[in-house]
């Protein structure tokens, strides 16, 4: 990704801007952790339905991609997150 670089005084429009970015970035990541939720809940129901032992993968493998999502959204986070940090940081 591509570092912001301040190149002018910052005005009022630009700092609402950068503050919408922040407020979306984390709307963002609620929405990983909410996804990582939903394969937790479906991993859980596959690997507990009796009848079907044959789908147990499903559940395993949901249960696989929603550790690694979770990881993703949080590192995605963080990583916009100290980008705008230092672009304020300059402003």
């Amino acid at each position: 990704m591509k570092k912001f670089t301040l190149k002018e005084d910052i005005i009022l429009r630009d700092f609402l801007a950068l503050e919408r970015t922040k407020l979306a970035n984390e709307r963002t990541l609620f929405a990983y952790i909410r996804t990582s939720l939903y394969l937790i809940l479906a991993g859980i129901a596959f690997i507990q339905l009796k009848d079907f032992q044959s789908i147990k993968w499903l559940g395993i493998i949901s249960l696989i991609l929603s550790v690694a999502l979770l990881i993703i959204g949080i590192w995605k986070y963080y990583r916009l997150n100290q980008q705008l940090k230092e672009f304020y940081s300059k402003a």
